[in-house]
């Protein structure tokens, strides 16, 4: 099993406040040999409906000395476990966890931008202090 990342429980706890129901730490998913983990997987029941929203979140810190090494890295994963989902849950929506530092400096330049729109990434952007969700961008 992977190390799981420095801010792992802030978003958990930050998810929950949130109402989100933590239903896998992390997240398995085997897809044509190939075996992945998903940092967290979780549902949230809709108030007029039966079934809940279900998300799968890859938490990520941003703080090795190059940003742009991290957002490969991201990149990277993303893709591989939004492809996963399709084949394994494909009602469960990947988000791309970032903390706000990282999301007021790196992914508000152009080229993060433009990347980000061009692979359609959802980004659940936390705060580390607060441990609490500043924002959703789907």
């Amino acid at each position: 099993m992977s190390a799981k990342d420095k801010f792992h429980d802030v978003v958990k706890i930050a998810l929950q406040k949130e109402g989100w129901h933590i239903t896998d730490d992390p997240l398995s998913i085997s897809v044509g040999g190939v075996d992945m983990l998903i940092d967290l997987g979780a549902e949230r029941l809709l108030a007029a409906e039966r079934q809940g929203e279900k998300i799968a979140v890859e938490i990520k810190s941003f703080l090795n000395t190059s940003a742009i090494t991290d957002f490969h890295l991201a990149v990277g994963q993303f893709i591989n476990y939004r492809t996963a989902l399709k084949f394994k849950d494909p009602q469960r929506q990947l988000f791309l966890a970032i903390p706000l530092t990282a999301y007021n400096d790196f992914f508000k330049r152009e080229f993060t931008i433009a990347v980000v729109e061009d692979y359609q990434f959802k980004l659940l952007v936390y705060d580390v202090e607060e441990e609490v969700i500043a924002l959703w961008k789907k």
